[in-house]
């Protein structure tokens, strides 16, 4: 069983034992094409990973930052004209989770409603350019083109989350 082996590695041996040196310039070029296409292969899978992840982290804290404003709703009786980004911090809301996630370093910004001072609207756009919003009466939603309305539209004040 062992044999064949045996006797490919004591060629092998004799043949170093004869004079080969080492490698031939054809087979380390053949290496390193191979190692080249690979390279080719995986980078721009590993760059559209990354992609996704921002998109992610960005939905994530969007989301966030949606419960929270719902939260201090919950709490305020439905008036939501205080909610300030340093009174949600006691809802949970400690902030976006990486500011290098947003275009030009912006993070989250959510809008409200002041005329019946219950609505809402939370919008972020992500590095790679998908814009997440949610509303208070949607869920999260991510794409290039996402728009966020608020079901009470009046005037309306902008806040940005730190």
């Amino acid at each position: 069983m062992f044999a064949p082996i045996n006797r490919a590695l004591d060629a092998r041996l004799k043949g170093l034992k004869d004079g080969e040196k080492g490698f031939t310039l054809i087979e380390l070029l053949v290496v390193v094409i191979i190692i080249g296409i690979l390279a080719a292969i995986a980078i721009p899978v590993y760059l559209g990973i990354q992609n996704n992840a921002k998109d992610a982290a960005v939905k994530s804290d969007v989301g966030n930052l949606k419960t929270a404003l719902v939260a201090y709703g919950t709490d305020h009786n439905g008036d939501m004209s205080g909610a300030l980004v340093t009174t949600l911090g006691t809802y949970g809301y400690s902030g976006p989770s990486a500011a290098a996630n947003y275009t030009g370093g912006t993070v989250p910004a959510f809008t409200l409603a002041t005329s019946p001072g219950t609505g809402f609207c939370v919008t972020a756009t992500s590095t790679t350019g998908t814009k997440v919003v949610a509303a208070d009466n949607s869920g999260v939603v991510a794409s290039a083109g996402a728009s966020c309305t608020l079901a009470t539209t009046a005037t309306a004040s902008t806040v940005v989350a730190p």
